[in-house]
C-alpha cells in the first residue's frame, strides 16, 4: 500500500470509498463530510495554498485518504486534519499513523502552527490513534466547517 497525493483521476472512486466509511460507521448523512460538496471534485477542493489531499492506493486501488487545509473561517495558523477514512482492507495496518504524519510534516512545512479535527463518538479507534499521536480533546468547535453532527473535536500543537 502507498500513500500518494491525490490525483484528478481519483475523484469519483474516492468520494465512493469516503461515502461507503460513512455508511458503515453510522454517520448522520447531515452536517458531516457525507454532505460536502466536495466529495465529488476532492483533487479540485485541495488544489488552493497551504493544501493537499493523500489518496492510499493498493495496485491502483484507492482505499483511502486524509487531507490538511486552512480551517474555514479560522486563524491563518490553524489547519484541519479533514476526511481521514479507510476502507476496511486499509484498517489495522499503520496507515493512519503513517498518513497523519504525513500530513502533519506536510502542516509544519506550511507554517501551521495548530491542526484542528472533528470526529464521532463512535470513531473509537480514531480518537485513540489522534490521542497517541499528539492529538488532545477541546470542548468546543474551531472555524465553520459546517460539520454540526461531529461533536468531538481535537487539536494538537505543531510548534
Amino acid at each position: 500500500m502507498k500513500i500518494r497525493p491525490i490525483d484528478i483521476k481519483d475523484n469519483r472512486e474516492l468520494c465512493s470509498v469516503i461515502r461507503s466509511v460513512l455508511i458503515e460507521m453510522g454517520v448522520p448523512k447531515t452536517g458531516t463530510a457525507y454532505e460536502d460538496e466536495e466529495l465529488n471534485a476532492m483533487y479540485e477542493a485541495y488544489l488552493g495554498p497551504r493544501t493537499i489531499y493523500y489518496v492510499i492506493t493498493e495496485e491502483k486501488k484507492i482505499l483511502g485518504g486524509a487531507g490538511i487545509t486552512l480551517l474555514k473561517d479560522g486563524d491563518p495558523s490553524v489547519c484541519e486534519l479533514q476526511k481521514m477514512y479507510f476502507s476496511p482492507k486499509a484498517r489495522g495496518k499503520g496507515l493512519g499513523h503513517q498518513m497523519i504524519d504525513t500530513c502533519i510534516n506536510f502542516a509544519k512545512s506550511n507554517d501551521f502552527k495548530l491542526c484542528y479535527i472533528e470526529t464521532m463518538p463512535n470513531m473509537e479507534a480514531a480518537q485513540k490513534l489522534y490521542k497517541k499521536l499528539g492529538f488532545n480533546y477541546i470542548d468546543h468547535p474551531m472555524g465553520n466547517t459546517g460539520h454540526y453532527s461531529c461533536p468531538i473535536w481535537m487539536t494538537k500543537s505543531l510548534i
